[in-house]
């Protein structure tokens, strides 16, 4: 790894407002490299909006979705790239030729599409279906891994990322003040957010209490800290269909430790400088070379895969058992 700056963004996005989401997305792309980025990432589905999809039909979602590299969103990007001199990662839905559908995060460079990876758990919409396979990649002389959102809550996802040698992991997210049953968690006032520049103080505490940022800092430090890796954050803030996003865009190094994060109430790109001697001096690398394979049988027995929501423990009417999946995928959510 060599030293790299990479921005990561919060914006409040438009729900089915391609443009307007790119055009968030070029401006903020604009602020970071300003800042010396030299790869900008965005949040989950962050060209479409996320939460809004919940109740679209098989062929509504299709209709949104776009294929990969040669829809517009992507030739869009790759033109903002390409502005900026950097690279940009942002997510879309996508469909491909046998119109299934995707939750994708695409990695885009001025001549077009890098990469794309696809969630491995989505559940925001039944019609969705889940990703195959991990990614690593090199690009800019780092490994980078990819995981979205719920997959990062599993913390098998993010070692598997860590062995196959990322030393960056890009999570892009929409979480964070959504029901739970755990204490002091919930969602936040739709007013709260409308009045945050009259009264700012009290949606500050909502985001960085136990709604928002203290419940990041629960599970978010260990994934960077157990497996040696830079974890780069980004989340919308504001307005997702039915609930506020508290944004938090954040870079953590590998012992767990937070590199720069967002206080914003609004857009925000934050930029960090990732350096590699802290890869190999943290405990997590040393912790993978300390693993004893013949003993961890039991995490590969077969089992019904089953992605559920915490929130949807609270307010379903029926008991998780019961709640319908497709391909391990319930039938709605809004979040992790």
């Amino acid at each position: 790894m060599k030293d790299i700056r990479i921005g990561a963004a919060q914006f409040e996005h438009r729900d089915g407002d391609c443009r307007y989401n790119l055009e968030r997305i070029d401006a903020l792309t604009r602020s970071a490299v300003e800042c010396g980025a030299e790869i900008v990432s965005f949040h989950e589905a962050s060209v479409h909006g996320y939460s809004w999809v919940q109740p679209l039909s098989r062929a509504e979602l299709l209709e949104l979705a776009e294929p990969v590299p040669d829809g517009d969103s992507v030739r869009r990007l790759a033109a903002v790239a390409r502005k900026y001199g950097t690279v940009v990662m942002a997510g879309l839905f996508e469909k491909d030729s046998q119109d299934r559908v995707f939750n994708t995060y695409v990695t885009v460079a001025g001549d077009g599409l890098v990469c794309r990876f696809r969630k491995l758990h989505p559940f925001v919409n039944p019609h969705l279906t889940p990703g195959d396979d991990f990614l690593v990649v090199d690009l800019l002389g780092c490994r980078i891994g990819f995981l979205i959102c719920y997959d990062n809550n599993l913390p098998e996802n993010v070692r598997i990322t860590a062995m196959l040698g990322a030393e960056i992991v890009m999570m892009p997210h929409v979480t964070g003040c959504l029901p739970s049953v755990m204490p002091g968690r919930g969602t936040v006032d739709r007013e709260l957010w409308d009045a945050r520049e009259r009264d700012p103080v009290r949606l500050r505490q909502e985001f960085r209490g136990p709604k928002g940022r203290e419940w990041l800092m629960r599970w978010l430090p260990t994934r960077a800290y157990e497996n040696g890796v830079y974890a780069v954050f980004t989340n919308p803030i504001g307005w997702d269909y039915d609930t506020v996003k508290p944004g938090l865009a954040m870079i953590l190094d590998p012992f767990g430790e937070v590199l720069t994060e967002s206080c914003q109430l609004g857009d925000d790109v934050v930029v960090g400088l990732l350096t590699p001697e802290k890869l190999e001096q943290s405990s997590g690398r040393r912790y993978l070379k300390a693993r004893r394979p013949e003993l961890y049988g039991k995490l590969v027995e077969p089992q019904e895969s089953v992605t559920l929501p915490g929130w949807q423990l609270k307010h379903s009417a029926r008991p998780p058992s019961e709640t319908p999946d497709n391909s391990g995928t319930p039938d709605n959510s809004g979040g992790n």
